[in-house]
């Protein structure tokens, strides 16, 4: 896995997430950055009633910006298209870092890491409600409602309790402490088919980024604005929001660089290792062996003497994979990487283009060479 050195590299890396998507029916999969250090814990807190009809639920998270993790607070939006359910985005642990699968829209819920996010979100599938000729029910035995504009509701506590959730409040899949679900193959081709998150998700994720209150750096993983009623714009900004200071910027730029490092010393070395035989590199110290990141191969033998070859520099992690998913229930299949990229037009805390509203609901179809001889 490759680690980000710079956090001026890592916002770059991140700024393609604003193209509009090229077919709204498609987007590509993968990231190229990641983070050395995990997502603190998803934070406990109560989802605030559908405000209008087929309105999705679409969980808060830890996005990363210029100053770090940031929480993006939960949100009611119009979906992309109607008949369409929110997978929600997911932090993935891989060779030392952490990289972001970004959250996709699609005709069933696929695979999110495993992830509590609350709201039906338990960790796998979905609860919250289901697609009924052209309308959306809501299961009142997990989200409320505004009655006033929403009618159309059930409730059933038994799909609550014969399915297995995840009951931690773990912000991230894989690695070290991490939530260990995963994917089947048929979830990753869903999650290549998905659509990306609409502009209404992207603007929450963009002025929840930028209020300094949000930054786990501030709150200590603990924020006060956990969800908002309607998503942030220029006339709905976070409450009592502050900007992001240089400071803050210059914080996060050292313990990136700190928590980088650490990945680094992490990467594997079994890959590397001197040749095992019984013959031995020249007894010059002007001819030993020169070190190096490939591996020897077997075939290829070391003049014999009575020094030892020296051992090769250890390599860092390779590129980060890109694995692809989505799902209804995640079973046994590849293990998911810590670097999926997200749709290309969404981004790890900046959801893209489609639907989306602040106001007023959806009206339809709104990502080997030989070592040198002695």
């Amino acid at each position: 896995m490759r680690i980000a050195r710079s956090l001026p590299a890592l916002i770059a890396a991140l700024s393609f997430a604003a193209v509009p998507l090229p077919s709204p029916a498609q987007f590509t999969v993968g990231v190229g950055f990641t983070v050395g250090s995990p997502p603190p814990p998803i934070p406990y807190y109560s989802v605030p009633p559908a405000p209008y009809p087929n309105y999705q639920w679409t969980p808060g998270y830890w996005g990363y910006g210029s100053a770090g993790y940031y929480w993006t607070p939960g949100v009611w939006v119009a979906p992309a298209a109607v008949g369409l359910y929110w997978t929600p985005g997911y932090w993935g642990a891989s060779g030392g870092g952490y990289g972001w699968n970004a959250g996709y829209w699609g005709p069933s819920v696929g695979f999110y890491g495993g992830i509590n996010y609350g709201g039906g979100y338990g960790g796998v599938g979905f609860v919250g409600g289901t697609w009924a000729g052209g309308a959306f029910r809501y299961n009142t035995a997990v989200v409320n409602v505004n009655r006033t504009y929403v009618h159309n509701t059930y409730v059933n506590k038994t799909v609550i309790n014969n399915n297995h959730y995840n009951n931690s409040h773990v912000s991230y899949n894989g690695g070290h402490g991490g939530i260990s679900a995963k994917p089947t193959s048929a979830q990753m081709e869903a999650r290549r088919n998905g659509r990306a998150p609409t502009t209404a998700q992207r603007d929450q994720a963009r002025f929840a980024g930028n209020d300094r209150n949000q930054l786990a750096s501030v709150n200590k993983g603990k924020p006060t604005l956990t969800a908002s009623n309607k998503p942030f714009s220029d006339t709905n900004k976070p409450p009592n929001n502050a900007p992001v200071t240089s400071a803050d910027r210059a914080n996060a730029q050292k313990t990136m660089k700190t928590s980088n490092n650490g990945a680094m010393n992490k990467a594997p070395t079994t890959a590397n290792k001197a040749p095992t035989s019984n013959n031995k590199a020249p007894t010059t110290n002007n001819n030993k062996a020169p070190t190096s990141s490939n591996t020897m191969q077997s075939a290829h033998k070391t003049p014999t003497t009575t020094n030892k070859a020296p051992a090769t520099h250890k390599q860092p992690p390779s590129s980060m994979q890109t694995h692809r998913q989505p799902q209804s229930h995640p079973q046994s299949a590849p293990k998911p990487q810590g670097g999926q990229r997200p749709p290309s037009g969404s981004m790890q805390g900046k959801p893209p283009s489609g639907g989306g509203g602040g106001g007023k609901p959806p009206s339809g179809g709104n990502a080997n060479g030989k070592p040198p001889r002695g």
